[in-house]
């Protein structure tokens, strides 16, 4: 068996967005994975840590942090 995993980051106007659009926008990406032979599996969270960045001479210095991604589950 194949799995493909794909990033989805839903883009929603500020103004006249709503959580409508995000499920539109989610199910076009299943829609055109699935005409081209990929079976839809899941919704995966992955957390992931950012690393701090020191700057130069702790000038600029970012700290660490944790972010979560959204990512969709294929397989073939």
């Amino acid at each position: 068996m194949e799995y493909k995993v794909v990033p989805f980051v839903a883009s929603i106007d500020p103004k006249k967005g709503n959580s409508n659009h995000v499920a539109e926008q989610l199910e076009d990406l299943i829609k055109n994975f699935t005409n081209r032979g990929w079976e839809y599996v899941r919704l995966e969270s992955v957390s992931t840590f950012i690393q701090p960045e020191t700057g130069c001479f702790g000038l600029g210095a970012k700290p660490g942090y944790t972010t979560t991604r959204q990512m969709i589950v294929f397989k073939k």
